[in-house]
């Protein structure tokens, strides 16, 4: 069942139930009323009975029969009873025989207070009269045929109104939910219009700041965020193909040309060691990407371990100095609290070690193996690590795509690399709810700060 069918349902049933409780109050205290009234009508016919019966003329009732043919409506089926009393207070002389005795038990026990009592359609209200000739029972009886008529036609005009509202409410609410969920259906059919054939397609933004304007810009921010994946997967597949076709290539080449004929064993071994030199650059770029695939993993199946972010550092500068002794990078500390716990973190060590020397590697290299900077400041909550050089920099914009797979600056073509190492320290970051800030200006020098959440 689709939304909108189910919103007129609940809305439909919502308003049928308070415009039914409406009608059956308006029922209920309509009927109460027109039988008070009734009642009330009864009530008075029985006094002005004994009234005249009694303090008129106790022998006969003729002149209350001539104020009620002249003044009072006479009710449907109206008759009138008077039945004396033992001073035991037992009914005595001739009793009506459709009149109940316990019914004149009751109002001789109601003290003069006028007591109602009903048999099937036929009313009796009836009381208590004291003279000095005994008590008696003054009982007016009738049928309430006009309220009865009055009461079924309310009910079968609230009936056939409560049918006709609630199909005008159910009408009206299909209407509203049509045109309210019209633009969920304009978003559905154009969703379904896009596979990753057009990617480039979109949703038309609406006008306003509503949640269907919202909703269409959520649409178009991921169709944005899943454009740029594939364009970055195919990106990676075609320079990873290139890439690894190239030594491959190479090593093949080399061993064709050492097999093709008899050579000197000087030939052989440069043919040799030209096929170490393409199976090294090989193994590094395999290494590169397996690491590169191990950090979009969830990082809670990696190894987690506390350690110190300071020794951290000092590891990456030993590292460093056995890969390049003749290197110029010196480790600064500042604000360095007097708690080591302070200054300790939960992370994979063997990948934070990794992501921070490809960053200080780099340094070194495009600075062409100038002064770089390893400093460290431990803030309240995070540690921040900068990194700064003073080599070629960064093309403002190429930036934003440095941390793209294979990706090499434009003016780094002179310098050995593959454009792994950004991409591969930024999702080890990531992977420690870290980022990574860079900042860099051609011919003048990059500085990279990596903020790191403690314990």
């Amino acid at each position: 069942m689709q939304i909108q069918t189910k919103t007129t349902i609940l809305f439909t049933i919502l308003t049928a139930t308070v415009f039914g409780v409406l009608t059956f109050t308006v029922y209920y205290f309509s009927d109460k009323f027109i039988y008070t009234d009734f009642y009330k009508r009864l009530e008075l016919r029985a006094k002005i009975a004994a009234k005249f019966k009694f303090e008129e003329d106790h022998n006969s009732i003729q002149s209350f029969r001539d104020i009620q043919r002249q003044y009072l409506e006479r009710l449907p089926d109206e008759e009138s009873f008077s039945v004396a009393y033992t001073p035991e207070g037992k009914p005595t002389g001739p009793i009506p025989e459709r009149i109940d005795k316990h019914y004149l038990l009751d109002i001789y026990a109601a003290g003069g207070e006028t007591v109602f009592f009903q048999d099937n359609f036929l009313h009796y209200a009836g009381i208590l009269y004291r003279d000095e000739t005994g008590n008696y029972a003054v009982i007016e009886s009738a049928t309430n045929k006009y309220g009865n008529e009055i009461i079924s036609r309310l009910g079968y005009i609230l009936l056939i109104t409560f049918v006709v509202s609630v199909l005008m409410i159910y009408s009206v609410g299909l209407y509203f939910s049509r045109k309210t969920f019209q633009p969920f259906r304009y978003i559905n059919r154009k969703v379904q219009a896009i596979s990753d054939g057009n990617l480039a397609l979109r949703l038309e933004q609406q006008d306003g700041s509503d949640e269907i304007a919202a909703l269409i810009e959520t649409f178009n921010t991921m169709l944005d965020r899943l454009s740029a994946a594939f364009e970055t997967q195919n990106n990676f597949v075609s320079n990873a193909s290139h890439e690894l076709r190239t030594p491959l290539t190479a090593i093949i080449a080399e061993s064709d040309y050492a097999l093709s004929r008899k050579r000197e064993a000087a030939e052989y071994e440069q043919s040799l060691r030209n096929i170490g030199q393409q199976a090294e650059k090989l193994q590094k770029l395999t290494k590169g990407l397996l690491s590169l695939a191990q950090t979009t993993f969830d990082g809670k199946k990696q190894r987690w371990e506390k350690f110190r972010i300071d020794e951290l550092l000092f590891t990456v500068k030993e590292n460093v100095d056995t890969i390049l002794t003749d290197n110029h990078v010196s480790v600064h500390f500042s604000k360095l609290p007097e708690n080591e716990e302070k200054m300790s973190m939960y992370g994979n060590l063997d990948l934070l070690r990794i992501a921070l020397e490809n960053i200080v590697l780099n340094a070194c290299k495009y600075s062409n193996n100038g002064d770089v900077l390893l400093g460290l400041t431990i803030e309240p909550h995070e540690a921040v690590i900068t990194i700064r050089d003073h080599g070629i920099g960064i093309p403002e914009n190429e930036i934003k795509r440095i941390y793209d797979p294979f990706f090499r600056a434009s003016n780094t073509a002179s310098f050995e690399g593959y454009g792994i190492g950004m991409p591969l320290s930024n999702n080890i970051i990531r992977m420690h709810k870290g980022k990574i800030i860079l900042d860099s200006k051609v011919d003048q020098g990059t500085t990279v700060t990596i903020i790191l959440p403690l314990n």
